[in-house]
Order: C-alpha cells, then sequence, then structure tokens
C-alpha cells in the first residue's frame, strides 16, 4: 500500500490533481461550522436532537450528508441537494422533449454548455426555495426555545415577518450551496474523482467519529448493566457492513461478456486475418447514481413538508414517506429502479454501439449485424440492468430492516446504512478507477519513449 502511495505522488500531473482536491474538499469541511449570521450553533445543534428524538427521521438523513451542517445552521446546510435535484429535473427535461435530445446528439459541446448552464439557474432557484423554508423553521424553533436566533435580527420585522433574517439566511445558503456547486464542478475538472459524490462523501465520513462515540456509549462498557446496544447486535451491523461492501464491489465492477468475432479486413495493402473480443456490458451501469438521485428526490418534498408543518396534508405526507418507515422504503426501492433504468437508457446507445461494429467488420456469433445487433444488446442490457436494480435497492434497505429489528438507533445505522455505504464505496471505486488510468497512461508513455519509436 506504501509503494503505492509513493508511485501515485511520484507523477508529478497525477500529485497536482490529488493535492487540489484535498484543498478543495477542506475548504467544504470549513463551510460546514461557519454558521449563518445571527444564529446561535450550540442551541440549534441542542434543539435539533431533541426534535429528532433519537428516531428515524429525514432531519437526521440530510445531517449526515450535510456531514453535521445542517444541524448546526452553517452556511452550507442545503449541500449539494439543490444542485442534484436540478440536475435530476434537467436529465427527465431532456429525457421529455425530443429538441433537446437532438440538439445535445448534433452539437455536444455546445448542448452541454448550456445544460450545465440551466442546471446552475436551476439550482439558485432551488436554494433560495429551500433556504426560505428553512428560515422558516428556524423561526418556529426559536419561539418555542428563544436563543437560537439574535434577537436583534429578529426585530426588524415588516409585515409582521422578521424580513432581515429571512434575507440572511437565504442570501448565505443560497450562496453556500453554489460554493459548494463550483468546487465540485472545479474537483472534476482540474482534481481527481466525480467533484459532486466527493463532497458527499467526505460529508458522510464526516460522521464517522460520532458513529463510533454513539457505538460505544451504547455499548455502556463502563457499567455491568447492558446496554442499548448488545454485542450480538454489534456483530450483525458489523457482517451488514461487509455484505454491503463486497455486494456493492460485485454489482458495480460486475460484466456480461458479448463475445464478438472479427471478419478478414484490408487495411492498407494487407490483408488482417479476423480476431475475437467481447463487449463488457456492466451489471449496474448507472454505479451509485440511482442511490443518490432516489435519496435527493425523496428528501425534497419530504423537507417541505416537514418545515411546513405537521398539521398539513403536505405534513402528513411527509410523516409517510420519512426515512424508516415502510411506505419510504418500497418508495426508495422503485426510485431506485427507475433511475437505474432511466441513467442506463440516456447514457448507453447500442444503436452506435451497432454502426460501430458493422463498420469494423464485427459481429456477435448467431446474431446478423444492423438491426438485430442493436435489439440483442438492448434486450440484453435489460435483462442484466434488472437484476443490478434489484441487488442495489435491496443493499441499500437492508441496514434499515437491520436496524428495525434489533431496535437499534438511527444514528448508527444511517453510517452503516445502505444509502451512506453505496455513495461511499462507489465513490472510492471511482475515483480509484481515474487515478488508476493516469497511473496506466504514465506507464505508457515511458515504454515509449524508452522503445524504438524515439530513435526513429
Amino acid at each position: 500500500m506504501i509503494d503505492g502511495i509513493k508511485r501515485i505522488f511520484s507523477v508529478p500531473e497525477l500529485r497536482t490533481k490529488i493535492v487540489f482536491t484535498l484543498f478543495m474538499l477542506i475548504a467544504c469541511r470549513i463551510g460546514a461550522y461557519i454558521p449563518v449570521p445571527g444564529i446561535n450553533g450550540d442551541a440549534a445543534v441542542e434543539l435539533f436532537r431533541n426534535a429528532t428524538g433519537g428516531g428515524q427521521n429525514l432531519f437526521q438523513l440530510m445531517d449526515v450528508f450535510s456531514g453535521g451542517a445542517f444541524a448546526q445552521m452553517t452556511v452550507i446546510a442545503l449541500g449539494v441537494m439543490p444542485y442534484i435535484s436540478a440536475s435530476i429535473i434537467m436529465q427527465l427535461l431532456m429525457a421529455l422533449v425530443p429538441s433537446l435530445q437532438r440538439e445535445i446528439r448534433e452539437n455536444p459541446d455546445v448542448g452541454r454548455r448550456k445544460m450545465s448552464k440551466w442546471i446552475r439557474m436551476l439550482t439558485v432557484v432551488l436554494a433560495i426555495f429551500q433556504s426560505g423554508l428553512y428560515a422558516k423553521y428556524a423561526v418556529q424553533l426559536n419561539a418555542g426555545s428563544p436563543g437560537v436566533i439574535v434577537n436583534e435580527i429578529l426585530d426588524v420585522q415588516a409585515f409582521g415577518a422578521p424580513w432581515l433574517f429571512y434575507l440572511i439566511v437565504m442570501t448565505t445558503m443560497t450562496a453556500g450551496t453554489i460554493l459548494l456547486m463550483w468546487i465540485g464542478e472545479q474537483i472534476s475538472e482540474r482534481g481527481i474523482g466525480n467533484g459532486i459524490s466527493l463532497i458527499i462523501t467526505i460529508g458522510i465520513l464526516s460522521s464517522l467519529p460520532t458513529t463510533i462515540g454513539s457505538v460505544l456509549r451504547q455499548l455502556n462498557l463502563d457499567s455491568q448493566e447492558p446496554g442499548q446496544l448488545t454485542f450480538s447486535s454489534l456483530v450483525v451491523l458489523s457482517g451488514v457492513f461487509v455484505l454491503i461492501i463486497v455486494g456493492t464491489i460485485l454489482i458495480i465492477q460486475g460484466q456480461r461478456k458479448i463475445p464478438l468475432q472479427y471478419a478478414r479486413r484490408v487495411l492498407g495493402r494487407q490483408e488482417v486475418q479476423g480476431g475475437s473480443a467481447y463487449i463488457p456490458l456492466k451489471i449496474n451501469y448507472a454505479g451509485v447514481i440511482p442511490v443518490i438521485f432516489a435519496t435527493s428526490l425523496l428528501m425534497f418534498p419530504a423537507t417541505i413538508g416537514q418545515f411546513v408543518g405537521r398539521g398539513s396534508w403536505v405534513g402528513q405526507f411527509a410523516n409517510m414517506i420519512s426515512p424508516g418507515t415502510w411506505v419510504y422504503m418500497l418508495f426508495y426501492v422503485l426510485l431506485i429502479v427507475f433511475f437505474t433504468y432511466f441513467w442506463t437508457a440516456t447514457q448507453f446507445h447500442p444503436e452506435q454501439i451497432a454502426s460501430d461494429m458493422k463498420k469494423n467488420g464485427a459481429f456477435i456469433p448467431g446474431i446478423r449485424q444492423g438491426r438485430p445487433t442493436q435489439d440483442y444488446l438492448e434486450s440484453t442490457m435489460s435483462r442484466i440492468t434488472f437484476a443490478g436494480a434489484g441487488f442495489l435497492a435491496l443493499i441499500a434497505i437492508l441496514p434499515t430492516i437491520v436496524g428495525k429489528v434489533l431496535s437499534v438507533d438511527s444514528s448508527i445505522t444511517y453510517f452503516f446504512g445502505g444509502t451512506s455505504l453505496l455513495i461511499l464505496v462507489g465513490v472510492v471505486l471511482d475515483t480509484s478507477k481515474q487515478i488508476e488510468s493516469h497511473l496506466l497512461m504514465k506507464r505508457y508513455d515511458g515504454f515509449m519513449k524508452k522503445g524504438r519509436l524515439r530513435g526513429r
């Protein structure tokens, strides 16, 4: 492992990318400790703990994804969830509007720039909306337990509402979300890995010390009295933890190899003999993106419902789809399956593969070139995607079921849970692949410089 780290940092370009990524992630964590002006962070955390009540709650899940910023009411309390929600909306619009698909297909660079512009604008709108709801929620908390908000800010009112406080919260939290979005794009462009996924991952990892403290506290090792968490429950949770890691690796890296045959071809003045190869079709083509999308989509309406209040029909609906309920798990599974198929349909293009195979004289044994090859690839990808989506959904909800059966505290199941762990393992695998590709590229460059091509 030490040799591998030395080899990574021996490549100047790769070392620069990794250092840049680390500095950007450190900047994200600094923002998690800067409270919104006029907010007492310590009082907000205490009220947050009392509000969650130790049960499975949407706010706890949002706090895990934001790395504790949500409970402390900091400038990045919203995290990157508005950006992800905006990305989902634009992906759906692109699939439903043929003109957008045609524009991106005909001019990919211009289409991607326009898509990015629309996603940024929609992110700002969603961040303003969610931060306004957050400010209302903070005012409600302060009304029940004064001390969360500075009284001088609340005293500035118009039409019976503290407009100055609303303005401060909406401005700072929206700016925090925009900053995270910019950092994520900079990491993806100049660093290593997917920036938005890494920001979510670093937020999940920041809850590790708190989770370990909760485990030790609930084991009650200082007393002879049995704790809330027993050793048998801890063993079962550890087994589920290992099972999720292994299952995630197998699902993300699993492939279905479609055999290929090449006919004899004439290249220049030489006749090249036919050969064999294969097309690697991933079992889970979308990776952990369906889990992130499903979680973000469920968070959005539930957040609105819990901020508005439980008395309204929106609040009642939010209680129905709160994490830990069977309705939540049902919607969660359905959304994971839907987004797995949706992402695969938008990214996997069998017609392009079939066309390239025909141009290069390649064919699948027993399948004619052209349309039959395209249909075969579509049907094969549909079957293996169903298996991948099913396994992904099972891994995502397994810890929640185990936690309900063993009556384990939600603060522990959220970290050992499928959502957090799936994202964590998937992002680590994706980043490792990018690092490995940089290393392989440098090895090939070194081989060519020392070979015969250098003397020509």
